[in-house]
């Protein structure tokens, strides 16, 4: 395991923004499904093209192709949806997740003002969206979080309609503790639709599928081009891309759990486990425990998480802990997990992360699923500018402008001055007509 420090250790955790790899192995899938060697963005195009112009037909054909069998029906009836069942302990943490994240985003401020005082009215009307689509992955497990951690905020935020979409398993049904999760939260139309079809239908509507005014929720590499090609069709709430987790760990930090919290990401296909320490002997004990804790892993996800360490790891050894924390901001990470001997104190200090998990009791994988904050974030380093998801993601904000006249005679001139020196003499004139 390299141990990076100093310039070398600042380089390797500057974001360069370059265009992610398409593994070799996903090529060829798209040449066996497409008879040729079509780049993601072209295949994302073709069906974005053909969802837009031929509907729950072009629906049905892609999921027969890329998903299972072909979706007699594309929403998921009420029925199944009302019959769905779960095993009870699963049911109950379910609805323990759905509760706390509903009170951790009913506490977020969300409403607008409107002050009237001496020049008048000014203020901000706050509305939510009309419609809103969630995405939830597929693919090898449900991703049952997900729809939680998407649609709650979107509840609170008061919008009234919630549409999911997620795709079928091979039996061409959707995972019955999806439909749990849906049926908890309160919504009832679910469907059988994922990749990126399923973004198509969402931003263009089908006979079907709604159309959407905003579509949230992570998914793989075509879903995410999906998603930036349909935007200004309809919003998105980001671009979340592969996960990734950031360790502070002073020589106070157990080494089980700094493996055991690196290893919770590194899971994840295409994951980016980073670890920066003001210890040298913490950093050997841990590389001993990851190699421990793989091993006893069970496949596939030793196999997945042994690709992240071995592939993408980076291990930094920081002078003390005011360098760690600024290399953790250059980094800008999803997840920033302080292991160390007094974690509070070091809070303000971060200035870029998706979210700070604060202390040993505190664990990542925790906030995966039932801490209150969304587990969507900010990934690639985009923490820098963009927010987990959150209440203000499904909402709309109305500036609004009530001034009166004595306030336009105060304040109307600079408002015409600034109109000529920009050279729009009817945005002057619109103001002089009212001061003469």
């Amino acid at each position: 395991m390299q141990v990076l420090q100093g310039a070398e250790a600042r380089a390797a955790l500057t974001r360069t923004f370059s265009q992610i790899p398409v593994p070799d192995a996903v090529l060829s899938r798209i040449e066996q499904t497409f008879g040729e060697r079509l780049t993601p963005e072209q295949v994302v195009e073709r069906i974005l093209l053909d969802v837009r112009a031929r509907g729950d037909d072009a629906l049905r054909d892609w999921t027969e192709r890329l998903d299972g069998p072909r979706p007699a029906e594309l929403e998921v009836p009420a029925a199944e949806l009302e019959a769905a069942q779960v095993a009870p302990e699963l049911h109950a943490a379910i609805r323990l997740a759905a509760e706390r994240v509903r009170a951790f985003y009913r506490q977020q401020p969300a409403h607008g003002f409107l002050e009237h005082g001496p020049d008048g009215a000014l203020g901000q009307l706050v509305r939510p969206l009309g419609r809103v689509g969630v995405y939830v992955p597929g693919g090898l497990a449900p991703l049952i979080s997900t729809l939680i951690h998407t649609a709650v905020p979107a509840q609170v935020a008061g919008v009234q309609d919630i549409v999911v979409t997620t795709p079928p398993g091979r039996d061409g049904q959707v995972h019955p503790a999806i439909l749990v999760a849906a049926r908890e939260l309160g919504l009832s139309r679910v469907f059988k639709v994922g990749g990126a079809q399923a973004i198509a239908a969402l931003a263009y509507g089908t006979a079907s599928v709604p159309a959407v005014d905003k579509i949230a929720g992570p998914g793989n590499l075509f879903v995410v081009i999906a998603k930036r090609l349909v935007y200004g069709q309809t919003g998105i709430e980001s671009l979340p891309g592969p996960t990734e987790t950031l360790v502070v760990a002073d020589d106070s930090a157990d080494p089980r759990f700094v493996a055991a919290d690196l290893l919770a990401q590194a899971e994840h296909n295409g994951a980016e486990p980073v670890l920066v320490s003001t210890s040298r002997e913490v950093l050997l004990r841990v590389q001993t425990e990851l190699a421990e804790q793989l091993e006893n892993l069970p496949e596939p996800n030793r196999s997945w998480a042994r690709d992240s360490v071995q592939a993408r790891m980076k291990v930094v050894l920081a002078d003390n802990l005011t360098e760690a924390l600024d290399l953790a901001n250059l980094y800008a990470p999803e997840h920033l997990c302080l292991l160390t001997r007094d974690p509070w104190s070091l809070l303000g200090q971060v200035r870029r992360a998706g979210g700070v998990f604060v202390g040993e009791a505190s664990m990542e994988a925790l906030g995966d699923y039932v801490a209150g904050p969304s587990h969507v974030m900010p990934t690639g380093g985009t923490a820098r500018f963009m927010s987990p998801v959150n209440v203000r993601d499904f909402q709309n904000i109305i500036s609004v402008v009530g001034v009166n006249e004595e306030t336009l005679r105060r304040i109307g001139p600079a408002a015409a001055v600034l109109a000529r020196a920009e050279r729009l003499e009817a945005h002057a004139r619109a103001v002089e007509s009212r001061l003469s």
